[in-house]
């Protein structure tokens, strides 16, 4: 896998699908689908069609970014404006974002990733197979029973 995702000769979007489909085996549209059926079937599978569809989503607002300074920069005079720098700055967040996301993709997909097989993995991955069903707080109040007795003023008690 490349290390300069955010080339601007290729398509993030393009390149990062055809490495899901070639580790999953399937079109993208064949594994939406799949995980559209039974999300908890493959937790991983789940996880890539979930941050696909954000980084996909986040191009399309980068292309809209680049779009709307291409047009204010086509009628600019030589000094660029406020409003102008401001649609510059939106394209570098947007940059951010998608590349971002990218990042998290490639992770997933990679199986030899950075932190997919050392020791803090396995006990994460160990942690996860024993994962509570119920929430991780306690949700209502504890049982006190009625006959609890009154806490009486004197020795012990704040005041």
């Amino acid at each position: 896998m490349s290390d300069d995702i955010s080339d601007g000769t290729e398509d993030v979007v393009g390149v990062l699908t055809e490495q899901i489909e070639a580790h999953f085996g399937m079109g993208m549209d064949q594994l939406k689908a799949a995980v559209a059926v039974a999300p908890a079937a493959h937790p991983d599978a789940t996880d890539v069609v979930k941050w696909h569809g954000l980084l996909a989503t986040s191009q399309a607002v980068l292309d809209r970014a680049e779009d709307a300074l291409l047009a204010a920069l086509e009628t600019q005079p030589s000094e660029v404006d406020d409003p102008t720098m401001d649609l510059a700055h939106r394209v570098n967040a947007a940059v951010a974002a998608r590349d971002g996301r990218a990042l998290v993709v490639r992770w997933l997909v990679d199986p030899d990733a950075p932190g997919k097989k050392d020791l803090a993995a396995e006990r994460l991955a160990r942690l996860n197979r024993g994962a509570r069903k119920g929430p991780a707080v306690q949700t209502s109040a504890p049982y006190l029973p009625a006959t609890a007795p009154a806490p009486q003023a004197g020795r012990g008690s704040l005041r």
